[in-house]
């Protein structure tokens, strides 16, 4: 439990960081989505930047969709 807990930080980070320059990133879906509570379950999904995200709540949280 420990390491998913550090991965998700870790890719939090990454992604917050980033958020805002990408350029499929959409201000509307962050705003709609940032607030909602993801779960944790994480088989992977590609967003619309050709990134990995543990799953599209997660990936919209960071305002990106995932086609």
């Amino acid at each position: 439990m420990k390491k998913i807990f550090l991965l998700f930080l870790c890719c939090a980070t990454i992604l917050i960081s980033c958020k805002k320059t990408t350029s499929c990133y959409s201000e509307s879906l962050y705003q709609a989505s940032k607030n909602i509570f993801c779960t944790q379950d994480c088989p992977g999904v590609i967003g619309c930047d050709g990134k990995t995200y543990c799953n599209a709540c997660i990936a919209s949280q960071q305002g990106i969709s995932v086609p």
